[in-house]
Protein backbone atom coordinates (compact mmCIF):
# COMPACT_ATOMS: atom_id res chain seq x y z
CA UNK A 1 0.00 0.00 0.00
CA UNK A 2 1.10 3.63 -0.74
CA UNK A 3 1.12 6.26 1.98
CA UNK A 4 -1.72 8.55 1.94
CA UNK A 5 0.34 12.17 1.11
CA UNK A 6 -2.16 14.23 3.08
CA UNK A 7 -1.57 16.28 6.48
CA UNK A 8 -4.97 17.35 8.42
CA UNK A 9 -5.86 20.06 10.53
CA UNK A 10 -8.65 20.26 12.21
CA UNK A 11 -10.81 23.45 13.22
CA UNK A 12 -13.99 22.98 14.92
CA UNK A 13 -16.03 20.28 12.95
CA UNK A 14 -14.42 21.32 9.50
CA UNK A 15 -11.31 19.80 8.04
CA UNK A 16 -8.75 21.41 6.30
CA UNK A 17 -6.31 19.18 3.90
CA UNK A 18 -3.54 20.36 2.77
CA UNK A 19 -1.57 18.33 0.34
CA UNK A 20 1.93 17.00 1.44
CA UNK A 21 2.84 17.78 -2.80
CA UNK A 22 1.76 21.55 -2.65
CA UNK A 23 0.64 23.80 -0.20
CA UNK A 24 -2.28 25.68 -2.22
CA UNK A 25 -4.44 23.51 -4.88
CA UNK A 26 -7.75 23.55 -5.97
CA UNK A 27 -7.97 20.15 -6.86
CA UNK A 28 -8.25 16.56 -5.33
CA UNK A 29 -6.72 13.55 -6.46
CA UNK A 30 -7.49 10.09 -5.24
CA UNK A 31 -5.91 7.16 -6.29
CA UNK A 32 -5.80 3.58 -5.48
CA UNK A 33 -7.81 4.61 -1.99
CA UNK A 34 -8.77 2.00 0.51
CA UNK A 35 -11.02 2.48 3.68
CA UNK A 36 -12.64 0.89 5.99
CA UNK A 37 -15.55 0.98 8.78
CA UNK A 38 -15.02 -0.51 11.99
CA UNK A 39 -11.85 -2.15 11.00
CA UNK A 40 -13.20 -3.68 8.24
CA UNK A 41 -12.22 -2.54 4.41
CA UNK A 42 -15.16 -1.45 2.61
CA UNK A 43 -13.94 0.11 -0.32
CA UNK A 44 -10.76 0.04 -2.16
CA UNK A 45 -9.01 1.20 -5.41
CA UNK A 46 -10.98 4.23 -5.38
CA UNK A 47 -9.82 6.55 -7.94
CA UNK A 48 -10.63 9.93 -9.51
CA UNK A 49 -10.17 13.90 -9.88
CA UNK A 50 -12.16 16.73 -8.37
CA UNK A 51 -11.12 19.18 -10.76
CA UNK A 52 -12.43 23.25 -10.49
CA UNK A 53 -16.13 24.03 -11.23
CA UNK A 54 -16.90 19.87 -10.81
CA UNK A 55 -19.59 18.26 -8.81
CA UNK A 56 -19.33 14.64 -8.78
CA UNK A 57 -22.03 12.47 -7.08
CA UNK A 58 -21.47 9.45 -4.78
CA UNK A 59 -23.62 6.86 -6.14
CA UNK A 60 -24.34 2.55 -4.85
CA UNK A 61 -26.42 0.82 -2.22
CA UNK A 62 -26.94 2.12 1.42
CA UNK A 63 -23.82 0.64 3.70
CA UNK A 64 -21.23 0.38 0.44
CA UNK A 65 -18.95 3.20 2.32
CA UNK A 66 -20.30 6.62 0.83
CA UNK A 67 -20.37 8.27 4.15
CA UNK A 68 -16.80 6.18 5.27
CA UNK A 69 -15.11 7.80 1.89
CA UNK A 70 -16.62 11.42 2.58
CA UNK A 71 -14.74 11.22 6.21
CA UNK A 72 -11.56 9.95 4.96
CA UNK A 73 -11.14 12.51 2.63
CA UNK A 74 -11.99 14.97 5.11
CA UNK A 75 -9.48 13.20 7.26
CA UNK A 76 -11.70 12.10 10.23
CA UNK A 77 -10.71 8.84 10.11
CA UNK A 78 -7.07 7.49 8.81
CA UNK A 79 -7.32 5.91 5.03
CA UNK A 80 -6.02 2.08 4.82
CA UNK A 81 -3.61 3.07 1.75
CA UNK A 82 -3.63 4.92 -1.12
CA UNK A 83 -2.98 8.51 -2.25
CA UNK A 84 -5.13 11.76 -1.66
CA UNK A 85 -3.47 15.04 -3.07
CA UNK A 86 -5.96 18.04 -1.94
CA UNK A 87 -6.37 21.72 -0.65
CA UNK A 88 -7.77 22.77 1.99
CA UNK A 89 -11.40 21.02 2.22
CA UNK A 90 -14.76 21.99 4.04
CA UNK A 91 -16.81 18.99 5.47
CA UNK A 92 -20.65 18.96 6.06
CA UNK A 93 -21.71 15.75 7.59
CA UNK A 94 -24.80 14.65 9.23
CA UNK A 95 -24.43 17.10 12.67
CA UNK A 96 -25.17 20.61 12.09
CA UNK A 97 -22.75 21.91 14.31
CA UNK A 98 -25.00 24.73 15.04
CA UNK A 99 -23.87 26.56 18.89
CA UNK A 100 -26.93 26.28 20.69
CA UNK A 101 -26.69 29.57 22.92
CA UNK A 102 -25.77 31.77 20.07
CA UNK A 103 -27.67 33.00 17.66
CA UNK A 104 -27.65 32.56 13.96
CA UNK A 105 -25.75 35.37 12.93
CA UNK A 106 -23.58 34.92 16.14
CA UNK A 107 -22.72 31.07 15.08
CA UNK A 108 -21.68 32.21 11.24
CA UNK A 109 -19.75 35.33 12.46
CA UNK A 110 -17.95 32.62 14.86
CA UNK A 111 -16.90 30.46 11.88
CA UNK A 112 -15.83 33.97 9.83
CA UNK A 113 -14.16 34.78 12.32
CA UNK A 114 -12.16 31.18 12.68
CA UNK A 115 -11.48 31.42 8.92
CA UNK A 116 -10.91 34.75 8.91
CA UNK A 117 -13.43 36.55 6.42
CA UNK A 118 -16.05 38.97 6.73
CA UNK A 119 -19.12 37.27 4.61
CA UNK A 120 -21.80 36.54 7.58
CA UNK A 121 -24.25 39.12 5.41
CA UNK A 122 -23.67 37.27 2.28
CA UNK A 123 -24.29 33.83 3.54
CA UNK A 124 -27.42 34.75 5.59
CA UNK A 125 -28.78 35.59 2.27
CA UNK A 126 -27.74 32.98 0.83
CA UNK A 127 -29.43 30.36 3.09
CA UNK A 128 -32.52 32.74 3.44
CA UNK A 129 -31.67 32.91 6.85
CA UNK A 130 -31.62 37.04 7.66
CA UNK A 131 -34.86 37.08 8.87
CA UNK A 132 -33.79 34.35 11.98
CA UNK A 133 -30.49 36.45 12.57
CA UNK A 134 -31.19 37.21 16.04
CA UNK A 135 -32.99 33.84 16.40
CA UNK A 136 -30.81 31.34 19.15
CA UNK A 137 -29.75 27.92 17.86
CA UNK A 138 -31.46 26.35 20.36
CA UNK A 139 -34.93 27.47 18.85
CA UNK A 140 -34.29 26.89 15.38
CA UNK A 141 -36.18 23.86 13.52
CA UNK A 142 -34.62 20.58 12.11
CA UNK A 143 -34.83 22.86 8.60
CA UNK A 144 -33.66 26.03 9.61
CA UNK A 145 -30.40 24.20 11.16
CA UNK A 146 -29.64 22.56 8.68
CA UNK A 147 -29.50 25.62 6.14
CA UNK A 148 -27.57 27.58 9.04
CA UNK A 149 -24.81 24.21 8.55
CA UNK A 150 -24.63 24.90 5.39
CA UNK A 151 -24.61 28.71 5.54
CA UNK A 152 -20.75 27.56 7.33
CA UNK A 153 -20.10 26.45 4.01
CA UNK A 154 -19.58 29.87 2.69
CA UNK A 155 -18.10 31.53 5.65
CA UNK A 156 -14.70 28.95 5.37
CA UNK A 157 -13.64 30.72 2.06
CA UNK A 158 -12.66 26.95 0.92
CA UNK A 159 -12.91 25.94 -2.33
CA UNK A 160 -13.21 21.96 -1.57
CA UNK A 161 -16.70 20.89 -0.30
CA UNK A 162 -17.40 17.43 0.98
CA UNK A 163 -21.02 16.65 1.43
CA UNK A 164 -22.71 14.20 3.02
CA UNK A 165 -26.75 13.90 2.42
CA UNK A 166 -26.90 17.91 2.42
CA UNK A 167 -30.76 18.33 1.80
CA UNK A 168 -31.99 16.24 4.73
CA UNK A 169 -34.46 18.09 6.60
CA UNK A 170 -34.71 20.49 4.07
CA UNK A 171 -38.33 21.48 2.32
CA UNK A 172 -38.40 21.99 -1.31
CA UNK A 173 -37.82 25.69 -1.76
CA UNK A 174 -34.86 24.83 0.77
CA UNK A 175 -33.10 22.29 -1.57
CA UNK A 176 -33.23 24.20 -4.33
CA UNK A 177 -32.06 27.28 -2.45
CA UNK A 178 -29.11 25.25 -1.54
CA UNK A 179 -28.51 23.85 -5.34
CA UNK A 180 -28.67 27.78 -6.20
CA UNK A 181 -25.77 28.38 -3.80
CA UNK A 182 -24.07 24.79 -4.96
CA UNK A 183 -24.15 26.51 -8.88
CA UNK A 184 -22.73 29.83 -7.15
CA UNK A 185 -19.68 27.97 -5.84
CA UNK A 186 -19.05 26.17 -8.81
CA UNK A 187 -19.07 28.94 -11.09
CA UNK A 188 -16.36 30.62 -8.80
CA UNK A 189 -14.37 27.99 -9.47
CA UNK A 190 -15.54 25.79 -6.18
CA UNK A 191 -15.48 22.13 -6.10
CA UNK A 192 -17.81 19.45 -4.18
CA UNK A 193 -17.74 15.71 -3.80
CA UNK A 194 -21.46 14.92 -2.78
CA UNK A 195 -23.09 11.89 -1.09
CA UNK A 196 -27.45 12.34 -1.96
CA UNK A 197 -30.53 10.77 -2.87
CA UNK A 198 -31.91 14.08 -3.96
CA UNK A 199 -32.15 15.68 -7.44
CA UNK A 200 -30.16 19.05 -6.79
CA UNK A 201 -30.89 20.30 -10.53
CA UNK A 202 -27.15 20.37 -11.05
CA UNK A 203 -27.41 19.10 -14.91
CA UNK A 204 -23.73 19.53 -15.16
CA UNK A 205 -23.21 17.01 -12.07
CA UNK A 206 -21.51 13.72 -12.25
CA UNK A 207 -21.78 10.47 -11.11
CA UNK A 208 -19.29 8.39 -9.13
CA UNK A 209 -20.45 4.86 -8.72
CA UNK A 210 -18.83 2.89 -5.74
CA UNK A 211 -19.93 -0.39 -6.72
CA UNK A 212 -16.77 -1.53 -8.39
CA UNK A 213 -14.49 -0.15 -5.55
CA UNK A 214 -16.30 -2.24 -3.16
CA UNK A 215 -13.76 -4.45 -0.98
CA UNK A 216 -13.94 -8.32 -1.25
CA UNK A 217 -14.38 -10.03 2.05
CA UNK A 218 -12.83 -12.97 2.87
CA UNK A 219 -13.94 -15.94 3.65
CA UNK A 220 -13.82 -18.38 6.50
CA UNK A 221 -11.44 -20.58 5.26
CA UNK A 222 -9.38 -17.54 3.96
CA UNK A 223 -9.37 -16.18 7.39
CA UNK A 224 -8.78 -19.09 9.37
CA UNK A 225 -6.43 -21.14 6.75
Amino acid sequence: MRRVLVRLRQVGGFTGAVSSVRAVRMDMVVDNLGVARGGVTVLEGVSFRLAPGQVLVLRGPNGIGKTTLLRTLAGLQPAVGGRVEAGEVAYAGHADGVKAMLTVAENLGFWASVHGVQVVEAALGAMNLGALRHRRGADLSAGQKRRLGLARLLVTGRKLWLLDEPTVSLDTASVALFGSVLRAHLGQGGAALIATHIDLGLPEACDLDLTPYKAVQPTLDEVFG
